[in-house]
């Protein structure tokens, strides 16, 4: 596609005036760069980024597969897919990631797709299985390199690579670099593109705050913290507390949800509905604080967090990058705390700003919105729409007082009032959403033993 076709597009497909320095500096190199190794802050547009060039590169439909774009994890290739689809009508964007129904996606496969977005070990199966044939690819994007070529991928990766045998173009993108680039990745002469430095780099954007635990154990201290943060009316801004291993989220969560803290947890041991109530619930700002592991620090789709919690401090500087990459996005101000117990040490890659003091007692924690969970989704003919539809006709809401609606395949959640939440639930039993009876119900923030 030309340039002067597919820029107004994605303007009005994403809501966007214009691209950013990076995106345009991005587009330029590749009409002279075949390969290309960009280097840019979290939040900074990346997938915008390195899909102008691929749309740029798209030829008419002819039944093979394009281009490849391969991503670490689930959440990160369903965005990319979704901004995809947004902006290449008449393309065909095909998702491929562990957790996905194979039948599926073997489905979506028969209809040969432009582009597939996908993480290494399902496309590799697939290729395997000859439902994907990646000879005729032309464009390979690494999202994340620094993850994906990691030792866990390398099998997985090689026998991929082994399999694209006549591309032309090779973008990888990613917020921190690594020390090599594997030698079965066929680049010639990259041209690498930097953005993570400059003044206004999400660090000049960041303050970052030391908080000291009177106890080793600091739950009191984490829930004193968040009580600070909040507004006089118990309202918080959007906060991320990070731990460094499952179990230790998993107390972190439970012992806040008893102290009446409204939070959500996300971590890698959860089925994948629990993954994106948690994330949509948090970013609907229901659910206001988010209790995650590293999982949530590369990939998810979060906006507007205003504050970074280091229950533990990270085990690199690249985690610590990628935690607080999920704030100070595109040009917006971030606070980071890193708590300490009464032993530790401020790690050597963590450059503190101040101490901040933690005010005295706690306050109860409150959430304007409420989730309710809709039993209908994709797969039932629901759309956004139809919830919003039936919210306004049926429940006599405002349509300016729904909250962001989310529809996955099977089910969909909205964020409405908490004083309105009981009232739809009701109204759900006698009404319908689209001409069909859909139950619905308020959607907690919850673990399955």
């Amino acid at each position: 596609m030309r340039e002067k076709e597919f820029l107004p597009l994605v303007s009005s497909r994403l809501g966007i005036e214009s691209v950013n320095e990076m995106q345009r500096k991005m587009m330029e190199a590749a009409t002279s760069h075949n390969d290309i190794i960009l280097l840019s802050p979290t939040g900074s547009g990346k997938t915008l980024a390195f899909l102008l060039p691929v749309l740029k590169l798209l030829r008419p439909s002819t039944g093979r597969v394009q281009a490849v774009i391969i991503a670490p994890g689930r959440e990160l290739v369903t965005q990319i897919a979704s901004i995809a689809r947004e902006i290449t009508p008449g393309f065909k964007v095909t998702a491929l990631y562990g957790g996905h129904k194979v039948e599926e996606e073997i489905n979506s496969l028969a209809s040969t797709p432009d582009i597939v977005v996908a993480t290494p070990g399902r496309l590799l199966d697939h290729a395997v299985r000859r439902n994907i044939d990646l000879l005729p690819v032309r464009i390979l994007v690494l999202d994340e390199f620094d993850k994906t070529l990691e030792l866990g991928f390398t099998d997985e990766m090689e026998r991929i690579c082994r399999r694209l045998k006549n591309v032309s173009h090779t973008y990888l993108t990613s917020a921190t670099d690594i020390a090599e680039i594997p030698g079965y990745i066929s680049l010639s002469n990259p041209l690498r593109l930097d953005f993570t430095g400059g003044s206004d780099s999400p660090r000049g954007r960041m303050a970052i705050h030391r908080v000291t635990s009177r106890l080793a154990d600091k739950l009191e201290c984490l829930h004193a913290l968040l009580s600070s943060l909040a507004e006089e009316d118990g309202t918080i801004g959007r906060t991320i507390v990070f731990a460094n291993h499952r179990e230790s989220a998993v107390r972190i969560f439970r012992w806040l949800n008893g102290k009446g803290v409204p939070c959500g947890i996300y971590h890698g041991g959860l089925d994948q509905i629990d993954r994106e109530k948690g994330v949509e619930m948090f970013n609907n700002g229901s659910t206001p604080v988010l209790i995650a592991t590293d999982l949530a620090a590369r990939g998810l789709d979060i906006e507007k967090v205003r504050s970074i919690i280091h229950y533990h401090q990270p085990v690199s500087a690249e985690t610590f990058a990628h935690r607080n990459g999920r704030t100070a996005r595109v040009a917006a101000q971030g606070d980071i705390y890193v708590i300490l117990g009464p032993e530790e040490r401020v790690a050597e890659f963590i450059d503190i700003d101040d101490e901040y003091q933690v005010k005295g007692g706690t306050r109860r924690l409150l959430s304007p919105s409420t989730t309710v969970y809709f039993c209908a989704g994709k797969k039932d003919k629901v759309s956004r729409g139809d919830i919003l539809g039936f919210l306004v006709k049926e429940c006599e809401l405002a349509a300016a007082d729904v909250g962001k609606i989310f529809v996955a395949e099977r089910y969909a959640l909205v964020a409405v009032p908490t004083e309105s939440a009981e009232a739809v639930v009701q109204r759900s039993r006698t009404a319908k959403v689209k001409g069909k009876r859909v139950k619905a119900s308020i959607a907690l923030a919850t673990l399955r033993d």
